[in-house]
């Protein structure tokens, strides 16, 4: 996962605002050796916010206006951390998230945006949206047309704000719903004079467009609060409204003011390094900072202008090379949505009104948008020569996956397996080949396994959790309880307090994960080599006679506890075609630990977990144990979001020609859904053979503890033979 190069230095980026976003893509480009580079985010992706007018009035999809931040990271080399933060100390150089250990720094840059929630209006934080952040404001939106759709809500809206983006936002709604043959019923609300920011001729002609529009405006009003039905004014008058939407009181998020920092209003005041004027190991860039030598309004514009300066500076801090100075221009163009296509030109004290404007406006949001979309092919470095024949042939034509292709070839390993002589030791009750080995201590059956997986991420909590949960995969598969645990971690080349904080990372996420099972991890050998890798040896006790891969009978119904597709999920993000979403969904489902799916299972005939052979290699191995057929109803599978799409477009992990070698033995229809079937997984699911009596009642309780587990088919008289229905 990582170069030649040790790391040295960590550099943590807060928030996907768009000065990070470009950095990313530059960073991608150009990358600092040494540097360890994080960034931080609730989600997968960042709105692009010179879109979201269009996106509002039914222009854009909402997908053309995301900015993918975990493809981009992956461009970049970056470990993505999917958590809110919530603070920084300065003194430690930790960033604290929710639900996430801390994160250690050398330089930390935010760039987190601004909020227009207010949370002293009494109502709002209850029966109202913030425009900012714009992921929530977008989701409440979509949310609310599908209930006008539907007919459960009025079309009223007010909107709290009439400047701009107020102004703008109004216009936008107003063509949706309109569009929809519904006459909207949109109030404007200001504490002050409406559009006060723009020049009088942009002012003048906005106005007239709301009249024209019919939508109301009240200015110069208190409010009192937001209700139910909708907003009360200081003087007792309720604007009635069924979504109300929050865009002024811009402000910065309450965390910001709590750092400690320099700070103007509660937004970090930095100086024409982008620096913090209090403390050199942080910068910030976009609505979050102000800029104390030069201030400007908050516009997206400067956040864009910054991003080339910031990853200069950055670079310089963590190299020690000389910074360079940042000098936002003193006026922008403001391009005005007018709702439909059409746009109005603002720009230094003048106006303008011209039929092409919104496709100019257009085409500069798209291109913008491209960056992130047609991120450049990196080359990789040219194989040495002279070099032996055949190696081109060994590597491939894609990067070896990380979970889904740390594991050999089915038929590579039954070679091995097959000559191993069978154990000597009447206390050893299994041969190779069983999930995991069955032995006899006293009056106890312990079962005791192993496994070990390169790094397919490079955020090592998550990969942490994921390689746990995949280990514990054969003590749950054998009907045992976990007992204790052993690590074996190689750690690449790091500077040592760097090498510190990621063990503990590793440690403190694997001890929360095997401690919630009613395990220990006891101990274990750590070592320093090319790349992360982690692995875990678990013991087990099982309370009855181990669940063994022989006990399948015809009749038995096959039940599943995940969906699959994660190899091709994984090595389409190791290949920058999968949706960030995607990935995260993914990776989440492999976090989640399956000790109460077990329980559930509890008595099955024949249990394994879905690892590194696939869903059909998994399943024939019951099959040969048991001396059975099996039918799988392909509908019926559960398939993780984006892994079809993906195998349609040709992506493999690099297990998967090996894996596929066992469709000689089953009935295989074209198409990538059947694909899927030899796709191999990571943390995956349990595939149980359980009595047809007790089939629908462990799949009703698989169901309440939140798994997305499936009936996919059923053992069958016959030769070990797969048919897929």
């Amino acid at each position: 996962m990582q170069g030649a190069l040790p790391l040295i230095r960590d550099l943590v980026l807060v928030g996907g605002g768009h000065s990070h976003a470009l950095l990313l893509r530059m960073w991608g480009m150009n990358p600092l050796p040494g540097v360890r580079l994080t960034l931080m985010n609730p989600g997968p992706t960042a709105p692009y916010s010179g879109m979201l007018p269009g996106h509002i009035a039914g222009h854009y999809r909402l997908e053309q206006l995301d900015i993918d931040l975990v493809r981009l990271a992956r461009f970049a080399g970056a470990r993505f951390v999917p958590a809110p933060v919530f603070g920084i100390d300065l003194q430690r150089k930790l960033v604290r998230a929710q639900g996430w250990p801390e994160i250690r720094y050398d330089v930390v840059s935010i760039d987190v945006g601004i909020t227009t929630s207010l949370p002293d209006l009494p109502g709002f934080v209850a029966h109202a949206v913030a425009a900012k952040p714009l992921d929530r404001f977008v989701a409440a939106w979509e949310d609310w047309l599908a209930r006008l759709t539907s007919g459960t809500v009025a079309p009223q809206i007010n909107i709290i704000g009439a400047g701009v983006a107020g102004v703008e936002l109004a216009l936008a709604m107003q063509h949706r719903v309109a569009a929809r043959g519904v006459r909207p019923e949109i109030t404007l609300l200001d504490a002050a004079e409406a559009l006060g920011a723009v020049a009088p001729g942009t002012r003048t002609r906005l106005r007239a467009m709301l009249t024209r529009r019919g939508i109301g405006l009240i200015e110069h009003c208190a409010l009192r609060e937001v209700t139910a039905e909708g907003v009360v004014l200081d003087d007792g008058r309720l604007i009635p409204s069924s979504f109300v939407l929050g865009a002024a009181g811009a402000r910065p998020h309450d965390w910001i003011g709590r750092l400690g920092l320099d700070s103007h209003e509660g937004y970090i005041c930095v100086d024409e390094h982008l620096r913090s004027t209090s403390d050199p190991a942080v910068f910030a860039s976009g609505d979050c900072a102000h800029l104390g030598f030069a201030p400007r309004p908050k516009a997206g514009v400067y956040a864009v202008r910054a991003a080339p300066i910031l990853f200069a500076n950055l670079r310089a801090e963590l190299a020690g090379t000389r910074p360079r100075r940042f000098r936002p221009q003193k006026d922008y163009l403001k391009l005005i949505s007018l709702g439909g296509k059409s746009a109005l030109a603002d720009k230094g004290g003048r106006s303008l009104s011209l039929p092409g404007l919104w496709l100019w406006k257009d085409r500069i949001d798209r291109r913008f948008m491209d960056k992130f979309r047609a991120l450049p092919a990196m080359a990789e470095p040219a194989l040495p020569s002279p070099r032996a024949r055949g190696i081109e042939a060994v590597l491939g034509d894609t990067p070896l996956c990380g979970g889904c292709g740390a594991k050999l070839a089915g038929a590579s390993l039954k070679f091995a397996l097959d000559r191993l002589p069978p154990p000597l030791r009447a206390d050893v009750l299994t041969r190779p080949g069983d999930d995991a080995a069955v032995l006899r201590i006293g009056g106890e059956t312990q079962v005791l396994t192993t496994d070990h997986l390169r790094a397919f991420t490079e955020d090592p909590v998550t990969f942490a959790r994921i390689a746990a949960v995949h280990a514990l995969g054969d003590i749950w598969a054998m009907g045992a309880s976990p007992q204790a645990a052993l690590a074996q971690i190689i750690l690449p080349r790091m500077a040592e307090q760097m090498q510190a904080a990621t063990l503990r990372e590793i440690l403190d996420t694997a001890t929360e994960v095997f401690r919630a099972e009613g395990a220990d991890l006891v101990g274990g050998h750590t070592s320093i080599g090319a790349e992360l890798t982690l692995g875990f040896t678990l013991t087990g006790l099982a309370a009855a006679a181990p669940i063994t891969l022989g006990g399948a009978r015809p009749g038995d119904v096959l039940l599943l506890t995940k969906p699959i597709g994660s190899g091709t999920i994984l090595a389409g993000e190791m290949q920058g075609k999968a949706r960030g979403a995607d990935v995260l969904a993914a990776l989440a489902a492999m976090r989640r630990p399956q000790g109460d799916a077990a329980a559930v299972l509890t008595g099955a005939r024949a249990m394994t977990d879905v690892t590194g052979f696939g869903l059909a290699g998994h399943l024939m191995a019951i099959c040969d144990a048991s001396g059975t057929g099996a039918e799988l109803e392909l509908d019926a599978i559960p398939f993780y979001d984006g892994a079809e799409a993906l195998a349609a477009g040709g992506i493999r992990s690099t297990l998967y020609p090996a894996n596929r070698a066992v469709a000689a033995r089953m009935t295989l229809p074209e198409g990538p859904r059947a694909d899927l079937l030899f796709d191999p997984q990571t943390a995956g699911g349990l595939l149980a053979a359980v009595a047809p009596e007790t089939a629908e009642d462990r799949l009703e309780r698989l169901r309440a503890l939140g798994f997305a587990a499936a009936r996919i088919g059923r053992i069958v008289d016959g030769p070990p033979f797969v048919t897929i229905l």
